[in-house]
């Protein structure tokens, strides 16, 4: 392994006890709970996408993919061929695009409660804090998880075990060819966690080794604790449409 990087599961300690085994990096992100996950900035739903399925390591069963229509007519859809080559991309895959947002989350609470569906993956508009309370009970219930992929505007109160904001960073170096893209990286900031809360804040630089399809944190990249957001999030540019999860 390169040694600027270390596995993203070994940099999660609590304050003051550094020998301490502590939370597990992505903190359940695609093995309990709720998680969500919203862009950084307005055009970082790819980047969004492909960390998602980098990070989650689902049971065993299908993935069942919730996109709202409004929100695949702003961003694109998940292709399944752009997904193989994460460890969620590698199990069956269905896409369902409901109209409204009150028919997908019903839609992702009939997922959660489905023996055939081990991750329920969703882009949704929004959620209040009933409907992920009533999305999070449903997960512990029936014992599977749930990742929301939302927008940059993404504010608020929720009942999800945590919120990480996610954008884009250059590639990693090529070591074959300097001119070819290297392996994708993503700047993910901790906003929230309820199994991590002294990590809240903090900035994580990852790698995603396609060797060992796993996250790596990239030592000296980590910028500790993250910058204010401006309000709103958004910086007014047009995204690109997400036409693949990579």
């Amino acid at each position: 392994m390169d040694p600027r990087l270390v596995p993203a599961r070994d940099m999660v300690r609590p304050p003051g006890k550094a020998g301490a085994a502590g939370a597990r990096f992505p903190l359940g992100l695609g093995e309990r709970g709720v998680h969500e996950l919203a862009e950084a900035a307005y055009g970082d739903m790819p980047a969004l996408t492909g960390f998602a399925l980098a990070a989650a390591k689902p049971r065993k069963g299908a993935i069942l993919w919730v996109t709202q229509a409004a929100f695949a007519a702003a961003h694109g859809q998940v292709l399944p061929h752009g997904a193989v080559g994460y460890p969620a991309g590698r199990a069956p895959l269905l896409i369902v695009r409901p109209r409204k947002l009150v028919e997908a989350l019903w839609t992702i609470e009939e997922g959660l409660r489905s023996s055939a569906v081990g991750l329920v993956i969703a882009d949704v508009e929004g959620a209040d804090f009933t409907a992920t309370r009533r999305l999070a009970l449903a997960s512990g219930r029936h014992g599977t998880p749930l990742v929301l992929l939302m927008p940059h505007d993404r504010e608020g109160a929720t009942a999800a075990s945590s919120r990480w904001r996610i954008g884009a960073r250059p590639s990693a170096p090529n070591r074959f060819d300097p001119h070819a893209p290297g392996r994708a990286r993503w700047q993910a900031v901790l906003e929230r966690s309820r199994e991590a809360p002294w990590l809240a804040g903090h900035v994580f630089d990852l790698d995603y080794d396609d060797e060992t399809l796993s996250l790596t944190v990239v030592s000296g990249m980590a910028a500790g604790q993250a910058a204010p957001r401006a309000p709103g999030g958004a910086d007014g540019e047009r995204a690109p449409p997400r036409l693949a999860a990579v």
